[in-house]
């Protein structure tokens, strides 16, 4: 774990109220794990730092996708180019992709996609197949992950990567959740990776389908330190108690009580 001065080289508003930014991070860039976080200050009336997901690694460049929610992400999604903000991570286990594994799949509700974006980065260098289920409200709060403002090219990678959208109103894709998308792709499917809420991971639970395969989920919980000191984020799992900051936040679905 680093605790270091980062400038932050870009910031957009990547959709409404969701920011994107881009900082210099080289030691962390370079021992980040696809689902870590790093805990992030953000100055005003704030007291703690805010746990964010590393959404993306460029060299020695990293990225934030965070949804403006409070106080603490209010201030950080009015930062300027050229600041600088006082960051420390990696932090917690991230996920794991086997080694055998040739077709994953990754959904992501919401802002659940912030972490899987660097999880597809991950598995496709691997050379595996990675079908992408982004689920949201409307159209316009899908992150752009092709097409206009792109996150990937599709000539990088035309047989291997496939992303599939659902919207709760049918303005882009499937007319419906997720989940209800996820049945129809999962026949090939050797690992199923997930980040969104709650109600998603319950219905997921109750997904025959999903009884045989390998599923990894990435909890959000409220944390304090970060690093498994205060017990902020305690859950309770079938093999006891767990902390999301130091145990997780990437656990199997079967060990989590949902």
């Amino acid at each position: 774990m680093y605790q270091i001065k980062a400038p932050i080289l870009s910031i957009i508003e990547a959709m409404p109220e969701t920011y994107l930014a881009w900082l210099e991070a080289p030691e962390i860039a370079a021992e980040a794990r696809p689902g870590q976080f790093i805990m992030v200050p953000c100055g005003g009336d704030t007291f703690l730092p805010r746990p964010l997901s590393i959404h993306r690694v460029d060299g020695d460049q990293l990225a934030l996708l965070f949804h403006v929610v409070g106080k603490g992400t209010r201030w950080l999604s009015q930062c300027k180019k050229g600041q600088t903000l006082d960051i420390f991570g990696p932090l917690g286990n991230g996920f794991t992709v086997k080694p055998d594994s040739q077709n994953v799949m990754l959904v992501g509700g919401g802002i659940g996609i912030a972490p899987l974006c660097f999880l597809a980065d991950f598995a496709l260098a691997q050379g595996k197949v990675v079908t992408i289920i982004q689920g949201a409200q409307t159209a316009g709060s899908l992150f752009p992950i092709t097409g206009q403002q792109k996150l990937y090219d599709k000539g990088m990678y035309p047989a291997s990567l496939h992303v599939l959208n659902a919207t709760d109103d049918g303005s882009e894709g499937f007319k419906g959740l997720a989940t209800q998308l996820m049945p129809h792709y999962l026949k090939n499917i050797d690992q199923v990776f997930a980040c969104g809420p709650a109600p998603m991971y319950k219905a997921m639970a109750q997904m025959q389908e999903l009884k045989s395969k390998d599923v990894q989920l990435s909890l959000e919980k409220m944390m304090g330190c970060g690093t498994g000191v205060c017990y902020g984020c305690t859950i309770k799992t079938k093999k006891g108690l767990k902390q999301v900051c130091k145990d997780g936040p990437v656990f199997g679905m079967g060990e989590i009580q949902l």
